[in-house]
């Protein structure tokens, strides 16, 4: 048995380590060794913790980084890439695919300029696990390799990869939500280099800058994007709905068929909002022999809104709640169609908060103004023009329904403006048109619920543009580009991080984790990685490396997207399955 033993020599204390044992049934003395005093036992336990304690940590990203590099490399997204694209580059560190494929990472977890990218990178442990430096990804080697890729190979490349979603995820590729958008550039006006950015109806409300428009088609089961188009940004959406059904149809037979699916376009569902609707699209529509699922604003219907609620029955409970329908047909673009008209008591509500909140609100206060500004008698404004302006403050349909305004006087001076908000009018307008709307399909078959559901599908698709006008995550912004081709390998980039975010979340979903791609990527992000740094003891200094504590979702997650594949192996956590947590 070991204990501390104290002597005292000419009055200082000196400290023993003595070990006893028993010596032929007797207690001994076996070894005495001699540690110094309390002083010097003191700096010796001091040292050696201090040997103990790294000099210096680094916290590098790691979760999101390696989750979505390991959705890469199983879609193969280099590969395809450089298959398209040919031999790489002379002098080129890396390949073109994998530069394009870094860009789209880039645009998934972290959005910024190529520029930025080789400072970003090394914040990151993406060098450890992908074998890649920073030194290899100078911004100028990102243009070479847009360069790289003419915009046909890409597109081969493009429809391969969707196959590659369709056959990794497995997800229900029959029906599809289509929607377009666009997205404000910094382009100068003078830039002749780059026609797909025009000034256009901006839906950023940026009218003062040059736009490029991105058609979208995305599954209905799990959000997945399919297919695209880019296109000039003063182009209304409605002209470009032709091209987008057609490249859609090749494009579904072309997956489908690579992903050894039924390939019978007949089967397909095309979900679309009003936006799109003409007589000349649907004449269009009705060639390619797909199905379809649109809307028409209900204003647009007064047959229908206008019919008492008693017409109406309760849909699914279950599924919609409150919401009640009429199934009937009437004639909408040339001829007739199957239409269902729906009414929603949580969109009536939120209808009528924003209309007597903010629509009307406005307008009141801008007839408030007015009248005031006439009754102190100083417009030298003519009645017409006075009169113009009133017409302009109440042009909106619903607007100009509920307020009665009277105008009286005929010289400036004497002008007087009296206004109100007629309530039967306004009860009128609640009881016809909100929470209303009108779907048309050519699925006679279906039982309205479906048709509901897939029509509410159409919000996959507007998911996905407000996903990429988030300037966090999967983010079309910052883009540094000015030239037409690399406008449109930008696109391709935005939208191959898109369909990876949508990938992981479909994959999270299958494995119990309803997350929206922002909380998921939090949640990843959230695993970090630690450097511990240990002073030198000759040489270069020692480095361990180890992953941050896993909480709540975080451990499932790490067993999702098989992050252990990607940790560091020698030391610290390394995530491990569920089941031996268990």
């Amino acid at each position: 048995m070991a204990s501390l033993y104290p002597k005292k020599i000419r009055g200082k204390t000196y400290w023993y380590l003595r070990e006893m044992g028993r010596v032929d049934g007797k207690p001994k003395m076996v070894s005495e060794r001699y540690l110094g005093t309390a002083a010097e036992i003191a700096a010796a336990i001091e040292g050696r913790e201090a040997a103990a304690l790294p000099e210096r940590t680094r916290h590098l990203a790691f979760g999101d980084l390696a989750a979505a590099w390991g959705m890469l490399d199983e879609l193969g997204v280099a590969g395809i890439l450089d298959e398209a694209a040919g031999p790489r580059p002379a002098g080129q560190p890396l390949s073109t695919g994998t530069y394009l494929a870094l860009a789209a990472l880039n645009r998934l977890v972290a959005p910024c300029s190529k520029a930025a990218v080789a400072d970003w990178w090394k914040t990151t442990a993406a060098d450890r696990f992908t074998k890649i430096p920073a030194s290899a990804l100078d911004h100028r080697r990102f243009w070479d390799a847009m360069h790289a890729i003419s915009l046909e190979q890409l597109e081969q490349a493009s429809e391969k990869i969707a196959a590659r979603v369709v056959q990794v995820s497995g997800a229900d590729v029959s029906s599809v939500a289509l929607d377009m958008t666009n997205f404000a550039t910094f382009i100068a006006t003078a830039n002749g280099r780059a026609p797909i950015a025009q000034r256009g109806k901006a839906k950023q409300k940026r009218a003062d800058l040059r736009l490029v428009g991105l058609g979208l088609v995305v599954t209905r089961d799990g959000g997945l994007p399919l297919t695209w188009r880019a296109y000039p940004g003063d182009r209304p959406d409605v002209t470009q709905f032709p091209d987008m059904i057609d490249q859609l149809k090749d494009r579904y037979e072309a997956v489908c068929a690579a992903a050894g699916a039924d390939a019978e376009a007949a089967e397909m569902t095309v979900v679309f909002d009003a936006g799109q609707n003409s007589e000349a699209n649907f004449a269009h529509f009705a060639q390619t022999g797909l199905h379809y699922i649109g809307s028409v604003p209900a204003s647009d219907c007064p047959d229908l809104t206008t019919l008492p609620a008693s017409r109406r029955a309760v849909v699914d409970k279950d599924r919609f709640g409150g919401l009640t329908a009429y199934d009937t047909r009437r004639v909408v673009y040339g001829a007739g169609r199957r239409a269902i008209l729906t009414h929603s008591p949580e969109l009536r509500d939120s209808q009528a908060r924003g209309f007597d909140g903010t629509t009307l609100a406005k307008a009141g206060k801008k007839l408030d103004e007015l009248a005031a500004t006439l009754a102190r008698g100083k417009t030298r404004r003519a009645r017409e023009k006075v009169q113009a302006e009133i017409e302009q403050i109440t042009s909106k349909p619903w607007v100009r329904r509920v307020i009665r305004w009277q105008l009286d006087g005929d010289q400036p001076k004497d002008l007087r403006l009296t206004w109100h908000v007629d309530p039967d009018a306004r009860a009128a307008l609640e009881e016809e048109i909100f929470g209303k709307h009108v779907l048309i399909t050519d699925h006679d078959d279906w039982p309205v619920p479906e048709v509901i559901a897939g029509y509410r599908s159409q919000s996959e698709a507007e998911f996905s543009f407000r996903q990429m006008k988030d300037p966090h995550v999967v983010s079309f912004s910052p883009m540094h580009h000015w030239t037409e081709h690399n406008i449109r390998v930008h696109v391709f980039t935005c939208v191959l991080a898109l369909q990876l975010a949508h990938l992981m979340r479909y994959r999270a979903r299958q494995a119990g984790l309803d997350m929206s791609v922002r909380e998921l990527l939090g949640q990843l992000a959230a695993i970090g990685e630690t450097v511990l740094i240990y002073p030198s003891t000759g040489g270069r200094p020692k480095a361990r490396r180890m992953t941050t504590k896993l909480t709540g979702h975080q451990s499932q997650l790490s067993d999702v997207f098989s992050l252990a594949r990607w940790a560091p192996q020698k030391l610290g956590h390394t995530p491990k399955p569920a089941s031996a947590r268990r």
